[in-house]
Order: structure tokens, then C-alpha cells, then sequence
């Protein structure tokens, strides 16, 4: 009897046991899918909210894309506007310059010719060494003009020369020989004609005026220099014996014996001599002898030619040949 209750009991409490466990399972099973749907809720809000700012983020880097494409162009216009400002400044400054540099030269001539023309009006034409009636006012106003015309143009050249313009300031040179014909502005014309077509790398038609302008003009201002150059630019050439010839005719010249190429051209002449063939030099009657002191005023050196390919010089209708003998 007591056995079997105690069977009884031992099956009572393993029932127990097993609703326990039963009951403990399924609480278990509940909290795991509690915790699953929890998990699942909390994925699906982080990933809304990283959607979210994934869109704010890339419409954020959109606009700040645009405001930097904004402002580069803005910059951009900015930096064309002040280019193009400080072109136009540069330009009017140096129209400006231009004309106040043109201005004060009329100026000047104008004073020049007012005297030249006194002087004009104390002097008579004689022809047949018969006296005449003095030049009217008609002839010297159109000379004054014709002369400050001349030298307008000759100023403007010789800018235009100094800007690197050289074709320009070759016409203009020229133009001013053809309508003196003789005279310093002829002479200076030609000169510059010839410095003109040196730097624009035509030497040979350089070497062709600037022997023309020594024969027309053989007591003029620029003869010394104009032989000094030559002398440079056959130097340069190889030709050694016309370069000696030039210095040599710079020696012999009454006039070059007081300018600054009459010793330059003696030093020069004297190295040439001693690295070749012995050759005596002989300067002119009354000219500075080698070593002297040298003149106060320095000769240029000849203009080599221009690296830079400057524009084409046409100078074969440059007075070569048919040049007037300077008065």
C-alpha cells in the first residue's frame, strides 16, 4: 500500500516536472520571439534613419557641389574683369603718355621753327648774283608745316620703333626721307630705316642703307656711327676684311676723330691687326691718337639681329642708290 502511493507520488511530481519544463520552454520560445520582432523593429529604424541622412547627406553634397561651381565661375568672371580692366588701364595710360610725350614735342618744335623762321625771313634767294625779294609768308608757313609735319611722323615712328613695331616704323621713317629728301630729319630717317631692318633680321638690306646713308650724308651726324656699325655687323658676318675697312675709314675721317667710335674703332682695329696680318693703322691728320681719352659721349654698339621672327620689312623701295648728296 505504501509502495503504491509512493509510485503515485513519484508520478505526480514527474508530471510536474514536465508541465515546468513545458510551461519554461514556451516562455523561453516567447521571450525569443519577443526578442526577434524587437531586434527586427530596431534594424527597420536604423535603416529608415540611415536612409534618411544618406539622402540629406548626398542633397547637402549637391548643394555644396553647386555653390562651389558658383563660386569657381564667379571667380573665373571676376578674374577676366580685372585683366581686362587692368588692359585697358595700361592701354590709356600709355595713349595718354603718347600724347603728352606728342603734345610737348609740337610744343618744342613749334618754338624751333618760330626761330628757324626769323632766321628764314633775314635771308634772300640770289640767283645769278642778282639780289631778290625775300621768301613770302606763304612759302615759309607751308615749310614750317611740311617740317613739323615731318617730325610728327618721325616721333611716331621712332615709338613705334621702341614698341617693337618695326614694319610700322620702317613706313614711317620713310615716308619722312621721301618728303625732306635732304637735311637731319633725312639723314635720321634713314638711319632709323636702317636700324629698323636690322632688328627685323634683314641685315643685308640693313647693310645696303646704312652704306647708302654714309655716302649721301659723308659729314653728317650719323656717318660715324652709321661706319661703326657697318664694321659690326660684317664682324659678325666673318667678313674680316671689310670690317677692317670700315674701321679704317672711322681713322681717317676729320670728323670721327673727336667721337666715341673713333677710339673703339682704333682698339678694335688694333686686336684684328695682331691676331692676323700685320696691317698699319694710320688715323686721320689731327685725330685722337690710340689711347686717348675716350670722348665723353659713348658710341652704340651695333644692333644684332632679333632673335624673335619679327614681321617682314620690305625695303627694296628703301633710296638706296638714288639718295640726294647731303647740302
Amino acid at each position: 500500500m505504501n509502495m503504491k502511493r509512493l509510485a503515485l507520488g513519484l508520478v505526480v511530481f514527474a508530471l510536474a516536472l514536465t508541465g515546468c519544463s513545458k510551461v519554461t520552454l514556451l516562455r523561453t520560445e516567447e521571450m525569443k520571439a519577443v526578442g526577434t520582432d524587437v531586434q527586427v523593429a530596431v534594424l527597420s529604424n536604423l535603416d529608415s534613419s540611415v536612409q534618411t541622412l544618406t539622402a540629406q547627406n548626398d542633397s547637402l553634397r549637391a548643394e555644396l557641389d553647386s555653390l562651389k561651381a558658383k563660386l569657381e565661375a564667379s571667380e573665373l568672371v571676376q578674374k577676366r574683369m580685372m585683366a581686362e580692366v587692368t588692359m585697358l588701364s595700361r592701354r590709356v595710360g600709355d595713349e595718354s603718355e603718347r600724347n603728352d610725350s606728342r603734345q610737348e614735342e609740337i610744343i618744342y618744335r613749334l618754338d624751333m621753327l618760330l626761330g628757324k623762321s626769323d632766321k628764314i625771313l633775314a635771308k634772300k634767294v640770289v640767283v645769278s648774283g642778282a639780289p631778290q625779294a625775300p621768301l613770302s609768308m606763304d612759302s615759309l608757313e607751308r615749310e614750317a608745316e611740311k617740317l613739323v609735319e615731318a617730325e610728327a611722323m618721325f616721333n611716331t615712328a621712332r615709338s613705334d620703333y621702341h614698341r617693337g613695331e618695326y614694319k610700322l616704323a620702317y613706313s614711317g621713317f620713310k615716308q619722312v626721307y621721301e618728303q625732306m629728301k635732304t637735311g637731319e630729319l633725312a639723314e635720321n630717317s634713314l638711319y632709323w630705316m636702317a636700324l629698323c631692318l636690322v632688328d627685323a633680321n634683314q641685315v643685308d638690306k640693313a647693310k645696303r642703307v646704312f652704306s647708302s646713308l654714309a655716302e649721301a650724308f659723308p659729314d653728317g651726324q650719323k656717318t660715324c656711327t652709321t661706319m661703326f656699325k657697318l664694321a659690326a655687323i660684317y664682324g659678325t658676318e666673318g667678313d674680316v676684311d671689310t670690317q677692317k675697312q670700315y674701321l679704317q675709314k672711322i681713322l681717317n675721317s676729320k670728323n670721327c676723330s673727336t667721337s666715341g667710335e673713333f677710339e673703339q674703332a682704333a682698339e678694335i682695329l688694333q686686336e684684328l691687326l695682331e691676331n692676323g696680318p700685320q696691317a698699319e693703322i694710320k688715323p686721320a691728320e689731327g685725330s685722337a691718337p690710340e689711347g686717348a681719352a675716350p670722348a665723353t659721349d659713348a658710341a652704340p654698339a651695333a644692333n644684332a639681329p632679333a632673335t624673335d621672327a619679327a614681321a617682314p620689312v620690305d625695303a627694296n623701295a628703301a633710296p638706296v642708290h638714288t639718295l640726294p648728296s647731303a647740302k
